[in-house]
């Protein structure tokens, strides 16, 4: 059996932003569409997979943190939609998972929340599409969404579109790419090119480099000779601050690539860890980032429930709770379904505005900073709905 949570009152600010996701979702709901019909005056069996006896670092922490913040989202209706919640620890297996998420509908799951890793969630849509379930999983893999699988994990195309339309409106818009050679810096400038053609921007040309410091040093006159050459007014990085991104924005500059006149764009946060904001080549570089102050709304109020901040993707966990809790607040059978799911309007999650696609994947909407004197400052702020710049 499922265990059902009864729901605290909560301080009115918060409940007004919950209250306000139920009011979005439920304007635009779609009738049909993949998964099952659900009895929403009963309480809803909803199954969440987590890596909680994983092997690799880090995961029990992190299952602890996105069953809280489902948890949190269900204390968070306020007894208007009473979710039937399950845990299942997929032991960071892909096997494991698939077997868990088919035990979960067995035990009357109506749809399922994670698993994390993309392998996993890849099985566990296989393993419960012909029972006619919907999957929302933590993973931001693009690759393997679609069919009964979404992804609620923020994506590089969703991140390139964003930051390419704003260089575009800045009159920075003809971009060169320098990405890894490994599958995630592939990935990254498939989908900064892709943003690129649909932005009005223009493709300069791409660059890339192994992942070694050698490599980086090599690279860098050929990002030089190709500006140059192309005359490109950005430079969209796909590096990460733990990987190539603090050498190529110390050797750039000194090789003449002035961050004065070319734009230094990165497709990863350069906030995290926040000494990477301390260094000298990445100040006036843009990037971006979930609505600052709704994200630290949710770190607040996580922390006062639990004692200790979320994980990074913990409220991930939330969102799926809240989007569940406000499709089938509408009181419609079909409020599971694919054509429910991604309804247009899209929902207010911990993180601001987000929408799933029919493909699998979601848009997110995103703030563009920079950091100035070592300090993060918010250029474009979030948009609020699915309208206008932004999108």
């Amino acid at each position: 059996m499922f265990a059902v949570f009864a729901a605290p009152r909560k301080v009115a600010l918060f409940c007004l932003a919950v209250l306000s996701l139920l009011i979005l979702a439920a304007c635009d709901t779609m009738p049909g569409g993949g998964g099952p019909t659900i009895n929403t005056g009963k309480p809803v069996p909803v199954a969440l997979l987590v890596p909680r006896s994983s092997a690799q670092s880090g995961d029990a922490v992190l299952a602890q943190s996105l069953e809280n913040a489902a948890r949190l989202a269900i204390a968070d209706l306020g007894g208007s939609v009473q979710i039937d919640l399950r845990v299942y620890d997929t032991g960071g297996s892909a096997g494991t998972a698939a077997a868990q998420a088919t035990q979960a509908v067995n035990d009357g799951a109506r749809i399922i929340l994670g698993p994390v890793y993309g392998e996993s969630a890849n099985a566990v849509g296989h393993a419960v599409r012909s029972q006619n379930i919907n999957v929302l999983s933590f993973s931001n893999n693009a690759t393997i969404a679609g069919g009964n699988v979404f992804v609620l994990g923020p994506t590089f195309l969703n991140t390139a579109q964003r930051l390419t339309q704003y260089a575009t409106r800045q009159g920075k818009g003809n971009i060169l790419v320098v990405h890894g050679s490994d599958l995630s810096g592939q990935l990254g400038r498939d989908a900064i090119q892709q943003a690129i053609r649909s932005s009005g921007a223009r493709l300069a040309g791409t660059v890339a480099y192994d992942l070694s410091q050698q490599s980086v040093i090599s690279t860098v006159p050929r990002v030089k000779s190709t500006m140059e050459s192309t005359g490109a007014d950005s430079i969209f990085l796909t590096s990460t601050t733990a990987g190539a991104l603090p050498l190529f924005t110390q050797l750039l500059p000194e090789s003449g690539v002035s961050p004065t006149t070319t734009q230094f764009i990165g497709l990863t946060r350069w906030d995290i860890p926040k000494q990477t904001t301390s260094l000298p080549g990445v100040q006036g570089g843009w990037f971006a980032l979930p609505d600052p102050g709704k994200s630290q709304q949710f770190i607040s109020r996580y922390s006062a429930s639990y004692g200790s901040a979320p994980h990074p993707i913990g409220g991930l966990a939330y969102d799926g709770i809240a989007a569940i809790g406000a499709l089938v607040g509408a009181g419609k059978a079909d409020a599971l379904t694919t054509s429910a799911l991604t309804q247009g309007a899209g929902f207010q999650g911990v993180n601001g505005i987000f929408r799933l696609r029919p493909d699998g994947t979601n848009e997110r909407g995103l703030a563009v900073a920079t950091i100035r004197n070592s300090q993060v400052v918010v250029i474009d702020p979030a948009p609020t709905s699915f309208r206008g710049a932004g999108f």
